[in-house]
């Protein structure tokens, strides 16, 4: 009777490492998967910060484009208005 309950005694024990083990390796999977989604995460978001460097550089180039076309409107404005003063002026 002593060996059947020795016998009783080391297979509790082993299906307590058993599900210990099958707890630990569900847990490895479960930061393993977390791991693949915050590396999903990170190339997504270096993904949008390239797509916004990109707008970020055509709009500083159209924004310089419309600069330049500020000052030359100026310009004409400012030769109308001397052109015009000095019609005037006669």
């Amino acid at each position: 009777m002593s060996g059947d309950n020795t016998l009783k005694e080391v297979i509790g024990r082993l299906d307590k490492a058993m599900s210990s083990l099958e707890d630990a390796v569900d847990a490895r999977l479960e930061r393993d998967r977390e791991f693949v989604d915050s590396d999903a995460e990170v190339q997504r978001m270096n993904a949008d910060r390239a797509r916004l460097a990109q707008e970020i550089d055509k709009s500083e180039a159209r924004a310089q484009r419309l600069e330049e076309v500020n000052r030359e409107v100026s310009r004409r404005l400012v030769t109308a208005m001397e052109t015009i003063r000095a019609v005037l002026d006669r």
